[in-house]
């Protein structure tokens, strides 16, 4: 299970907290670490802070985009102690490591840890299944990134050892890469029948990404939308300005 486990930090400040979150992988097992347009990496100070931990550096992928990074990802969760204003399903370390115990075995997942300063940013959450946040003394929540990493991989690492039911699907669960394409033929789709943001809040595709972030569909559920979309495009006669769907 932890091999298909993969930590993805976002604009981390410090290469000394890269090292640290390098150590607490090993210690528990994970081997696969992205970094989201680090301000400074490869560093001395994080090959001094991994103590050891070097192999995960040296594995270590750097990308510029977040999409990049979750493209292949069946389940994405992010860490925040922040609230959040839409609908969320906050997951506690344990609740997290178990639903991923009992994922198909060859589900690959992220664990995604904003910047050191301001956490995940509102445009990361659209890549988000769930939201983890770990309990804490609410006077003084401030954990720094390699404890919260150390934190979520324990968890992993504990419940690994205790078998459990897997959830069955026909076929896998779709990865980040066919979200988005979907998301786009969604989009593409909205603007050919006119459909728009009555509410002029500007949230309407965060409100619909969520909703099937929650649904987390399979490969063939998101085929079948895929075609569904198709043959709106092939029927349905462009909507004039000034009309929008129902």
């Amino acid at each position: 299970m932890t091999s298909l486990v993969r930590i993805v930090l976002i604009d981390p400040s410090h290469p000394g907290n890269i090292g640290s979150v390098a150590r607490a992988m090993k210690n528990m097992a994970l081997e696969d670490l992205v970094l989201v347009r680090p301000r400074a990496f490869p560093h001395s100070e994080s090959k001094a802070l991994a103590a050891g931990a070097d192999d995960v550096l040296d594995r270590a992928r750097v990308v510029e985009d977040l999409r990049e990074a979750v493209a292949d990802c069946g389940l994405v969760a992010g860490t925040t102690s922040r609230p959040r204003h839409l609908n969320w399903d906050f997951l506690t370390p344990r609740d997290l490591a178990l639903r991923v115990a009992g994922l198909a075995a060859d589900t690959r997942v992220a664990l995604l840890f904003g910047s050191e300063r301001y956490g995940l940013a509102n445009g990361d959450l659209d890549f988000c299944h769930v939201l983890v946040r770990i309990p804490a003394n609410p006077d003084y929540c401030s954990l720094n990134l390699a404890m919260s990493v150390q934190l979520l991989s324990y968890e992993l690492l504990v419940a690994r050892e205790h078998p459990v039911s897997h959830t069955q699907v026909e076929r896998e669960l779709a990865n980040g890469e066919q979200m988005e394409l979907m998301y786009r033929h969604l989009a593409r789709v909205m603007d050919y029948v006119g459909f728009e943001d009555r509410n002029g809040e500007g949230h309407l595709m965060t409100r619909i990404r969520r909703l099937f972030n929650r649904a987390q569909p399979d490969q063939n559920e998101v085929n079948i939308l895929r075609g569904f979309f198709t043959a709106i495009e092939g029927t349905r006669r462009p909507a004039r300005r000034g009309e929008s769907g129902s």
